[in-house]
């Protein structure tokens, strides 16, 4: 068995390590969302905890871990009588992003079902999870079917398996810790609020702990026991405030005055609901218990906000989590707790013991200062007034955009844009189970077996089904799609401020996308070349930043757009097959640089349709003369031309019908 890395040799992350600790000594706090960068130990921070946690009592032979005090009545190893037992240690499970929902919730066995009325039932990792850790690496790309029965458990405490009619139920309390990196994009609300805590990490910028860092990970590389065996002392330590911290909660004392700080705090950020309140009280409570106090102070109440609050304040998708200090900090006094208090900074001491909200380090950087200079041109000349300046304006108000949707069927991950086949839906026949049985089809099933009853024997009130006979359910749903921005970004985009309207129609788009759960790329092109600007990504939020940032000048190589962004979806089909694209080529059409530029765009062009991609032109022409260029690009393409006037939604009705016109 793998030796896990110390709790206690985690170098800073002091916000980290303190809300896992929180909620070993309370788990009624409600779990830890780990928000961050990769490499920030994000993970080996969670799996150390699962070593900390006290043993856990437990009925012997019983796969669901119920407690031998007080057994779970509908158990389906039960019933159980109460008292023995035995101890085993605290578990740490882990969700795959790639599980099936058999794994995480257990498989009844359909055929012994119907043909004997026996209820044969294999535990899936929620049973596992029981009064243990349930872990999600990568929680922002786990499957919406998934993310649905992990919000039912949380909610109820209990997992329910059926399959037409036939229904087994069992305990699933679990302490949910999820980590992510924010780049690869965000999670569903009602998933976020499951969270009790959330914190922000990053890599340290101090080079003496980035030191130390480096000589802790390479130490336990070359011998992993006998590191551990150099920290035993400071875990057995931290274990044993743990187990103190526990007992010491029943004894806190929550008074009027705290309640109404958090009450205050939670109105103050006009936070959803009472979860929040509940969610403080309880944190406030638990730092307390960790600090070994029982009355609760006013930075018990200022550290529980830092921590409860951030991710359930009311904010638009694409801005930065995250709580006002100052605010805060004049809410708490106004609504003030006693003098004696101390200052409300320190918060507790001792392993994780750091208080306060880091900075956030996932804000977008982008080309920092790109939009505070002047972009050149070809051959480095400047460029003209207007050209290269646009790189700061800002996009237009956002506004509601009908769906674009691609033609056809598809089977790719489920998501809220296109048809396709999925295991959430509709159902619209059956087939042949490829593998394990997930959506049993019973009248395809009774009728595949009805006629060799005879020749089975049949002679009771049962059904005899064989393997052979079962089928499986096809389900109509959607799916996410891959949107595909090219955005010209060239002289002639910056004329008249044209280009505030473009980051607003492509900021409405990527606010379409975000909640249609597609995956989103981004290519720009002026001057000489085209960029790929942001790789397919799950994060709108990344999109938003490096289109805020987006400089303008220069010629319009639209062919070169063309062919990068052919480029980048040969690429993605190897990576995610199932994954349909969908191109949004923004610009008013022209081409230039180069020698025949427009042809060189038709052949360009001509590629997409040949692969049979489904896109949309947006025509930014705007004056009293136009050319109709794009609508000639869309053509092409094989795709529709619409203005960014009717490209809102209540100008845009005919657009996806005429795209599946074309298409067809």
């Amino acid at each position: 068995m793998t030796t896990p890395f110390p709790f206690t040799a985690v170098v800073g992350q002091d916000d980290l390590r303190l809300a896992l600790l929180l909620n070993a000594v309370s788990p009624a706090v409600g779990g830890v969302l780990v928000r961050g960068e990769k490499g920030t130990a994000k993970s080996t921070a969670v799996r150390a905890l699962s070593a900390l946690l006290p043993q856990v009592p437990v009925v012997p032979g019983c796969r669901f871990s119920c407690d031998p005090a007080s057994p779970d009545p509908g158990c389906p190893d039960g019933p159980h009588e109460a008292g023995g037992g035995a101890e085993r240690p605290a578990r740490m499970v882990e969700l795959p992003v790639g599980a099936s929902e058999d794994r995480l919730v257990g498989a009844l066995d359909i055929e012994r079902a119907l043909s004997e009325g026996v209820k044969a039932f294999e535990p899936g990792l929620l049973a596992d999870a029981h009064r243990g850790i349930l872990y999600v690496d990568e929680v922002n790309l786990l499957h919406d079917h998934l993310v649905d029965l992990l919000l039912d458990a949380a909610a109820m405490g209990a997992s329910y398996v059926e399959r037409e009619g036939v229904s087994v139920r069992h305990a699933a309390r679990f302490l949910l810790v999820g980590t992510m990196n924010p780049e690869e994009g965000e999670l569903r609300p009602q998933l976020l609020d499951r969270f009790g805590l959330t914190v922000e990490v990053a890599a340290s910028r101090e080079p003496d702990q980035r030191v130390e860092v480096v000589k802790r990970r390479l130490a336990y590389d070359d011998d992993p026991a006998a590191f551990a065996a150099r920290w035993a002392e400071e875990e057995a330590a931290v274990r044993a405030r743990i187990v103190a911290a526990r007992e010491l909660l029943p004894s806190v004392r929550l008074g009027d005055g705290a309640l109404r700080q958090i009450a205050a705090t939670c109105a103050a950020f006009e936070v959803d609901g009472m979860r929040a309140d509940i969610v403080m009280a309880r944190t406030a409570t638990a730092l307390a218990a960790w600090a070994g106090r029982t009355d609760v102070l006013a930075e018990d109440v200022r550290q529980a906000a830092l921590l409860a609050l951030p991710h359930r304040r009311r904010r638009n998708p694409f801005d930065a989590p995250g709580l006002d200090e100052d605010k805060l900090d004049e809410t708490l006094e106004e609504f003030g707790g006693s003098d004696d208090d101390p200052d409300p900074d320190p918060g507790p001491d001792g392993p994780g013991g750091g208080g306060g909200q880091p900075e956030p380090d996932d804000a977008p950087q982008g080309d920092g200062d790109t939009a505070a200079r002047p972009e050149a041109g070809e051959g480095g000349q400047p460029q003209p007034s207007g050209a290269g300046e646009q790189s700061a304006v800002r996009a237009s108000e956002p506004f509601r955009t009908k769906v674009l949707s691609v033609p056809g069927i598809g089977e790719g991950a489920a998501g809220r844009r296109s048809r396709a086949r999925t295991e959430q839906g509709r159902t619209t026949g059956a087939r042949r189970p490829r593998g394990a049985l997930t959506k049993l089809h019973l009248a395809a099933t009774v009728q595949a077996a009805a006629p060799h009853q005879r020749a089975r024997g049949r002679s009771g009130p049962g059904l005899v089904v064989r393997r052979d006979d079962l089928r499986q359910a096809t389900r109509e749903g959607r799916e996410g799609n891959l949107v595909l921005f090219v955005v010209d970004a060239s002289g002639s985009m910056a004329a008249r401020q044209r280009m505030s309207a473009v980051k607003g129609a492509v900021l409405s788009l990527l606010l379409d996308a975000y909640q249609r759960r597609d995956k989103v790329g981004l290519v720009t092109f002026r001057g000489t070349e085209a960029d790929v600007a942001l790789p397919p990504t799950s994060s709108v939020d990344a999109a938003a930043a490096r289109l805020e940032t987006l400089p303008t000048g220069g010629r319009t190589p639209l062919a070169a757009g063309l062919l990068r962004a052919h480029d980048v979806l040969r690429v993605e089909r190897l990576r995610d097959p199932a994954r349909r694209p969908l191109v949004v080529l923004v610009t008013d059409g022209r081409a230039t640089g180069g020698p025949e530029p427009v042809a060189l765009a038709g052949r360009a062009a001509r590629l997409f349709a040949a692969d049979g991609v489904a896109s949309v032109v947006v025509d930014c022409e705007s004056g009293p003369v136009r050319l109709g260029l794009a609508g000639q690009l869309a053509g092409e393409l094989g795709g529709t031309a619409v203005t960014l006037d009717e490209l809102r939604a209540d100008s845009i009705a005919g657009l996806v019908k005429d795209v599946q016109r074309r298409a067809a």
